[in-house]
């Protein structure tokens, strides 16, 4: 029999929370508590321990908060213990942001032409796509829309050109009678410090879309779309083409068409700091195209190569070359320090430096004149969010961190968002011991939180102005979302609104759930440790939603 120690049970028939302290899974007859009285099981609890026994995972590591809205205690298990949210993170990352940004901020990235302008259109100077943080600029339609209940994307689903927004400003800038560039196009991101990876992001992840670095000038969420379909006969050649078609990466494909049945055994490498994308394996033969988000290595650098394609296509002449221009952190405080997760924050700003290499020539030009040649407006914040939290997109929710920090910090650096986000929660009325944030998405090993200060955050969201529009970003059970295709029957479909988190042996659902009595109640259920390649913990989390929902 499996150990559990310190879960509450409550009676539902208005009485004191019972603080329990129990040797065994097992609720018939009474508790023993820790102060040596006893007190009968809620029926909630004795659901709960059943299903904890399950074999699947009797070992996992179970952390519970079930609150009602006003915050009284309905029922807890270790919720006083750290865990691993993973994306459970975007929940105070845009709780966050709603309260201190505004649902309607927007940030414009601007084109602005630095040099000496002559006749007939000619600019002795560089061209710089300034970014500011804007993550949707993409092919994304927004506001965001739940998918059609049981209908499935098809091939003919064809959305807007990734580039659209590049595309648009350079039209606007071969508006304005430019005929040539003496200088470089540079893509510029040097609003926020160049961070691409929080600490203790792993290495794997970031090939692939969901890991892609973080840049104050994001394209396309900073990641390329690889198709690689079958020849037409065993043995020939797989074709791969990358979307957008922009020369970044250098491909070196090797795969081959396999037996019909063989399925696709494709992999994809790329080593840290190189754009040399490999691809080797094979796909099976009438079988579907492996299809794969392959993050894109310098977000800022491949802005400028595309912008600079675009302009070149529109007659306008560049005799330099794309590149990318960041401000580096020379040396930095410790994270910890300077985030405020502990001791204070020294307000020392970290010493840095601006790329590339040659910035005499780029100062050079600056020394001329500077005019704006076009912007583009990104979607309210809230729109934003949405995304975020719906799709739990890990590059949006680093983007809206560093926004914090350069709102309410020093200088945009992870810590500062980081440490401006400790204090909105210091400030809702949860325990400085019960988290620390290393990023903003939850994709850092080093991100804990425990279930009650989830619980807290989401009850102290419940009386904000920002509510209701900050509850309908969450997913909706069985409806939208990372929650599409979970709570998918009556009575919990489109009953329960929470967030997600999937990290290696890490699983998390924290939210709200609209109860058979009619009732609301908030709910943070978290697993450490459950067994590798397994979704037992999930199902039994489903269960225990539904037990909560049926309880209460």
């Amino acid at each position: 029999m499996v150990r559990l120690l310190g879960w509450v049970a409550v009676c539902l028939l208005g009485a004191q929370p019972l603080w329990a302290q129990t040797q065994g899974v097992g609720c018939d007859g009474a508790v023993v508590l820790k102060d040596g009285r006893s007190g009968a099981c809620t029926e909630l609890a004795q659901t709960i321990a059943a299903l904890l026994e399950e074999p699947a995972v009797a070992r996992d590591h179970w952390g519970i908060a079930v609150i009602g809205m006003d915050g009284a205690p309905i029922y807890s298990l270790n919720e006083g213990q750290l865990f691993q949210p993973a994306s459970n993170a975007k929940l105070f990352t845009t709780a966050a942001a709603m309260a201190l940004l505004g649902e309607k901020a927007t940030y414009q990235t601007k084109v602005l032409a630095r040099g000496v302008f002559a006749d007939g259109g000619r600019l002795r100077g560089h061209l710089v796509l300034v970014g500011n943080g804007d993550a949707n600029l993409s092919g994304r339609v927004l506001p965001y829309v739940a998918p059609v209940p049981g209908r499935k994307p098809v091939v003919e689903d064809v959305g807007p050109a990734p580039l659209r927004y590049l595309e648009e400003m350079a039209d606007q800038v071969a508006a304005t009678g430019l005929k040539s560039i003496e200088g470089d196009v540079i893509g510029d991101d040097t609003v926020f410090p160049w961070e691409p990876y929080a600490q203790d992001w792993v290495i794997d992840d970031a090939v692939w879309g969901y890991g892609a670095p973080v840049s104050a000038l994001t394209i396309n969420d900073n990641q390329i779309k690889v198709t690689v379909t079958p020849g037409d006969v065993v043995g020939a050649p797989a074709s791969v083409v990358i979307d957008p078609a922009v020369p970044y990466y250098t491909l070196d494909a090797e795969v081959t068409t396999g037996a019909a049945k063989s399925g696709s055994t494709v992999q994809m490498e790329r080593a840290p700091g190189s754009k040399v994308l490999r691809i080797y394996g094979t796909v099976g033969l009438r079988g579907q195209p492996d299809v794969e988000e392959i993050a894109i290595q310098d977000p800022a650098e491949y802005a400028a190569v595309a912008f600079k394609g675009m302009l070149e296509a529109r007659g306008i002449h560049v005799s330099g070359v794309a590149k990318a221009r960041h401000r580096v952190l020379l040396d930095t405080e410790s994270f910890t320090r300077e985030s405020g997760a502990v001791g204070e924050a020294t307000g020392v700003s970290p010493q840095q430096r601006i790329e590339p290499a040659d910035d005499a020539a780029f100062e050079a030009a600056m020394s001329g004149e500077e005019k704006i040649l076009a912007t583009h407006t990104s979607v309210e914040l809230l729109q934003d969010v949405v995304v975020t939290n719906k799709m739990s997109q890990n590059l949006h929710a680093e983007l809206l961190l560093r926004q914090l920090g350069a709102a309410r910090g020093r200088d945009g650096t992870i810590a500062q968002g980081a440490r401006v986000v400790r204090q909105f929660l210091l400030s809702a009325g949860i325990d400085k011991d019960d988290f620390v944030f290393f990023d903003g998405s939850g994709l850092s090993g080093h991100d804990l939180v425990t279930p009650r200060a989830t619980a807290r955050l989401l009850q102290y969201a419940s009386g904000q102005s920002w509510f209701a529009d900050w509850k309908s970003s969450l997913p909706v059970g069985g409806v939208d979302g990372s929650l599409e295709e979970r709570f998918m029957k009556a009575p919990l479909k489109g009953k329960v609104w929470a967030k997600t988190g999937t990290l290696g042996e890490a699983r998390a659902l924290s939210g709200y759930v609209e109860c058979a009595s009619g009732r609301t109640v908030i709910f943070s259920i978290m697993v450490g440790n459950h067994l590798p390649q397994t979704n037992a913990d999930r199902e039994v989390t489903n269960k225990m939603v539904a037990a909560i929902a049926a309880a209460n």
